[in-house]
C-alpha cells in the first residue's frame, strides 16, 4: 500500500551533459503532473508525463527538471549567404551609380547585422530523453519508496482502527439480544403498574414483536463485518485501493447510522458514537492513499 506523499531525487551524467530531477507528490483525487523544466528540453515533456503516468496512479506530483551541457561543439558559426548577396547587389549599384570604388572587404562585410550568426547545434533527441529517462527512473523509484514507507505506517495504523471497529460490533452483537427482552420486561411491569396484573399476552406478545422488528441489527451487524473483512483483504493488495477504501468507508458510516438510528439502548448507542468515531479517523487517514 502507497501514501500519496512522497519525494525523490535523481541525477544523471552522461557526454559531458547532466540531468537532475526532483519530484514531490502530494495527495490528490486524480492524478495531476506539473513540470517545471528548461525550454531546450521541453519537447521531452509528453515523455515524462507518460514514464510518470505508468508508475503513479494518484496524487499531485511536482516534477522540477535541471539541465547542464558541458559538451563541445554545441555551437557553430555560420553565415547567411542569401543576405550577402543583397548587400553586395547593392553595393555594386552603389558604385555604379556615384562612380564610387567599391572597396568592400570580407572583413568589413561581416560587420553587418545578421551576415554572421551564431547557431545552436540541434539536439541530440535520443541522447536527451535517454539521459533524462535515467534520472528520472532513479528519482521516481526513490518517490514510490518514501511513498511505501509511510503507505505501511498508514496501513498498520488502520488496522488497529479496525481492530477497534471489530471490537466495538461484537459489543453490539453481544448486546442486541438483550435489548428486546428488557424491554418485554419493562412493558409487562409497567402493564402490571396500570392494570392490576391484568395482561393480555397475545398483545404483549404483539408489542414486543413490533419493537424487536424496530431494533433489530442483526443485518447491519453481518454487513460491517463484512466490510472490515474486506478492507483487510484489500489493504494487502499490491494495487491502488484508496478509491475502494474511500467507497469501503461510506458503507460502513452508513450501517452505523442506521445501528443509531434503530438504537433505543444507550450501551449500543455509545458503541455506535465510538464506531462512526473510528471510521472518521479511518476517512482521514485515507485521504492520503494512493
Amino acid at each position: 500500500m502507497k501514501s500519496m506523499t512522497g519525494f525523490g531525487r535523481g541525477e544523471y551524467l552522461s557526454h559531458d551533459r547532466k540531468m537532475t530531477v526532483e519530484i514531490k507528490s502530494v495527495n490528490h483525487r486524480y492524478c495531476d503532473i506539473n513540470i517545471r523544466m528548461p525550454k531546450k528540453i521541453s519537447f521531452l515533456e509528453n515523455n515524462i508525463r507518460t514514464y510518470i503516468k505508468q508508475n503513479i496512479s494518484r496524487g499531485k506530483v511536482d516534477v522540477y527538471i535541471s539541465y547542464e551541457d558541458n559538451s563541445e561543439g554545441n555551437e557553430c558559426i555560420k553565415f547567411n549567404e542569401d543576405l550577402i548577396v543583397q548587400y553586395l547587389k547593392y553595393f555594386n549599384e552603389i558604385s555604379d551609380k556615384f562612380n564610387l570604388e567599391n572597396d568592400i572587404k570580407v572583413s568589413n562585410l561581416t560587420r553587418y547585422p545578421e551576415v554572421i550568426k551564431l547557431e545552436e547545434q540541434k539536439a541530440d533527441e535520443e541522447l536527451l530523453w535517454d539521459i533524462l529517462k535515467k534520472s528520472l527512473e532513479i528519482a521516481v523509484d526513490k518517490l514510490i519508496s518514501t511513498r511505501k514507507t509511510e503507505g505501511e505506517l498508514l496501513k498498520n495504523d488502520i488496522i488497529t482502527k479496525l481492530d477497534s471497529i471489530s471490537e466495538l460490533v461484537d459489543n453490539i452483537k453481544l448486546r442486541a439480544p438483550f435489548v428486546v427482552e428488557e424491554y418485554k420486561q419493562k412493558l409487562q411491569a409497567r402493564i402490571n403498574e396500570l392494570l392490576n396484573h391484568v395482561i393480555d399476552e397475545a398483545r404483549l406478545a404483539m408489542e414486543v414483536a413490533v419493537f424487536a422488528d424496530k431494533c433489530c441489527v442483526d443485518e447491519e451487524i453481518v454487513r460491517l463485518e463484512s466490510h472490515v473483512q474486506h478492507m483487510r483483504q484489500t489493504l494487502n493488495k499490491d494495487i491502488p485501493i484508496g478509491r475502494k477504501l474511500d467507497f469501503l468507508l461510506q458503507e460502513m458510516n452508513r450501517e452505523s447510522n442506521t445501528i443509531l438510528s434503530k438504537s433505543n439502548d444507550i450501551e449500543i448507542s455509545n458503541n455506535g458514537l465510538e464506531l462512526k468515531t473510528e471510521i472518521e479517523k479511518i476517512r482521514e487517514q485515507i485521504q492520503n492513499i494512493e
